[in-house]
């Protein structure tokens, strides 16, 4: 997989499940939720998207499913428990009763032990005192929950054949990537699948990699990539034939441009739709291979330069989001930016974000508006919630 519009084929999802009726007012922040959401119409929202991708005939593949497939293996099972068991978090003592009690439990209970988390009052029981339980409200977490799975192109990334498993940066999130590692390394239909970054590597997230064209890969390096990570990739890319040219993009580091793909996406393939703000302001850097395993650096360079050259187009086309700085603004934080393509021209996005949807349309975009008003509460549109398995290489032009 080469690019971010071919015809989409198969997609891994995450349906909102019992991870999220974890938040709380006392919780959210530290789990990265700016409110919390209306779980069962949040479910129905990811069941309408869900839907509209069936119906332009993707295949939709959901993590809870997934993932227990890949728990029936004994080896991942094990690998899960592992995942799952904080003995600095427990103490020994602690840690072993939970590790002993969820070794013995199936692969659909340990499943939603690792999405939905545990807390203190729901352990096993255990003969003896134990100062951590007693210490430890009932209700505080002895696993953590992750309702951020919801967000499935931050934890793993495809480039070309391989899969990158992202080092994520917030502790929120960074068990998450256990649990894509061992689908990959256990589930059927991801085993023989060759890796091109690992999750203990330098931190990188897969809403910062974009792939602009075949052997182009734009990293956004912010708030949740470094320069380390963007570096890092790119060196394992180069050495893996997958690219040519990688651009690194500085963003700024806050909550509303967590990510490369929340001021910017691709919606053809030779346009973007972008936050206006951005427009002028993003750089970059363009990383080559130099041929004996090192590479050379050049730029900063305005993005939208760096990234037509790299393209080897004469232009990228630039839409808008908003129709005034105010709006413009307002709709960037509601994930205006963050569309989805399934083909060429064709993305989906929030209907709420109505100004950039109808500019998208008058340039020749067909959108496919969804609704998000409870998946939007952690901060991700619809590209933050897919993680594209397999597109076909966009149509050559006539």
């Amino acid at each position: 997989m080469d690019s971010e519009v071919g015809p989409l084929r198969a997609v891994l999802l995450h349906r909102p499940g019992n991870e999220l009726k974890r938040l709380t007012p006392r919780n959210n922040d530290k789990l990265l939720f700016d409110s919390i959401p209306w779980v069962s119409r949040a479910q129905q929202e990811h069941d309408a998207f869900a839907d509209v991708l069936r119906g332009r005939g993707v295949e939709v593949l959901l993590l809870a499913d997934v993932l227990r497939t890949a728990l029936e293996d004994q080896r991942a099972h094990a690998a899960g428990v592992h995942a799952a068991v904080d003995d600095r978090r427990l103490g020994s003592d602690l840690a072993d009763s939970l590790r002993s009690h969820l070794t013995s439990v199936d692969a659909h209970t340990l499943a939603e032990v690792l999405m939905a988390g545990m807390t203190f009052e729901e352990l096993p029981s255990a003969e003896g005192a134990s100062l951590v339980r007693m210490m430890h409200h009932p209700r505080d977490f002895a696993v953590d929950p992750l309702p951020n799975l919801l967000f499935t192109r931050d934890s793993s990334a495809w480039i070309g054949d391989r899969v990158a498993i992202s080092s994520l940066t917030m502790p929120a999130r960074r068990r998450e990537t256990a649990l894509l590692d061992l689908v990959y390394a256990y589930h059927p239909r991801f085993r023989h699948a060759a890796r091109a970054y690992g999750a203990h590597s330098a931190p990188i997230e897969g809403g910062d990699v974009m792939l602009l064209a075949p052997g182009v890969v734009a990293i956004g390096v912010g708030e949740r990539t470094t320069p380390a990570g963007a570096e890092s990739l790119a060196r394992s890319v180069f050495a893996d034939g997958l690219a040519h040219t990688v651009v690194a993009v500085p963003i700024e580091q806050s909550r509303a441009t967590m990510h490369l793909d929340t001021v910017c996406t691709m919606v053809d393939v030779d346009a973007v739709v972008m936050y206006p703000l951005a427009r002028d302001s993003l750089t970059a850097f363009t990383i080559k291979p130099t041929g004996d395993g090192g590479v050379k650096v050049a730029g900063p360079t305005p993005f939208l330069e760096a990234a037509a050259e790299a393209m080897e187009i004469d232009r990228l086309r630039v839409i808008d989001t908003g129709l005034d700085p105010v709006t413009a603004e307002r709709e960037q934080w509601d994930d205006g930016n963050n569309t989805l393509a399934l083909a060429p021209g064709v993305v989906v996005g929030y209907e709420r974000n109505a100004e950039t949807n109808e500019r998208l349309a008058a340039a020749g975009i067909e959108v496919l508006p969804i609704t998000g008003s409870e998946l939007g509460s952690g901060r991700g549109g619809p590209r933050c919630m897919s993680c594209p398995v397999r597109r076909d290489p966009p149509p050559k032009e006539s």
